[in-house]
């Protein structure tokens, strides 16, 4: 069965090349203008499976996609690491020298700052998308000489890869989230991962004996995310990522339960190696 895959943006931008790399070439695509609208493809059927930017290693967490995970009915089912490598992406036959003004979405212009600086006489163009922007460059629908995307959106649009490798730092990478319908079956055989939205109490330690009930165990905390409670003021729900190779994380939970007012298990996947 092909895949229908949901994502934010255009043809060619990272969740694309996240989608191929985890569904392979013969995937439909699903493209939404915001991450609301990717949620909401999932939850209605309009696509089988949702690629979710959750976080990156140079601009940090995506916390419009927390609140959405929170907000929504939906099951974290796989994940995947993307390295982003950024290009300037041109009409064919454009040199450097000739461009002017270069056209992104602004987390991508933010990962090379060090390109606008080397090159004072560029201007950095915010834009709706990256990919979207390398269509448009294309087209003549916005006012910029080239785009920063990927390779894949140079090759999707007939542009021309003017530089490669714009950001800042070599270790740029997105973690995506897989999220669907139904919840994934979880695999003895390898360590899993499994998600949770946690609601503490408001009093002394609660938070640190909620993260002792898995050290205790000798479970592996590899993400903590706090978010804002709507409608309890400093008040927050925090989002863990839970490494479990046995049994441990059911326990876990079941200490949890005296000190949190709730707990949402958002899925149970492998674990990304």
């Amino acid at each position: 069965m092909v895949d229908c895959v949901a994502i934010q943006g255009e043809a060619g931008s990272f969740s694309h090349a996240a989608a191929l790399e985890m569904h392979g070439p013969t995937l439909e695509l699903v493209t939404c203008p915001t991450f609301v609208e990717l949620f909401r493809a999932v939850e209605t059927g309009r696509a089988t499976r949702g690629m979710v930017p959750i976080e990156n290693t140079l601009a940090g967490s995506v916390h419009e996609n927390y609140d959405l995970l929170s907000a929504h009915v939906l099951h974290v089912v796989s994940e995947t690491a993307l390295r982003i490598r950024h290009c300037l992406i041109a009409p064919p036959r454009t040199t450097l020298a000739e461009i002017r003004r270069v056209a992104s979405h602004p987390v991508a212009l933010a990962q090379c700052r060090q390109f606008f600086l080397a090159h004072p006489g560029v201007e950095a163009v915010p834009a709706y998308d990256t990919a979207g922007s390398v269509r448009d460059v294309m087209s003549g629908n916005v006012a910029a000489d080239a785009a920063i995307a990927s390779k894949l959106a140079a090759d999707l649009y007939g542009a021309d890869v003017v530089v490669e490798g714009l950001e800042d730092h070599a270790e740029n990478y997105t973690r995506f989230l897989v999220v669907a319908r139904e919840p994934a079956g979880r695999e003895p055989a390898r360590p899993n991962k499994t998600s949770l939205i946690v609601s503490l109490g408001n009093t002394p330690g609660s938070l640190y004996r909620a993260l002792g009930v898995f050290a205790d165990r000798g479970l592996n905390l590899t993400k903590i995310e706090s978010r804002p409670l709507p409608g309890r003021p400093w008040q927050y729900l925090f989002y863990l990522d839970v490494v479990d190779g046995g049994n441990g994380l059911v326990e876990a939970l079941e200490a949890l339960r005296p000190f949190t007012s709730s707990i949402r298990v958002l899925g149970t996947y492998p674990a990304r190696d």
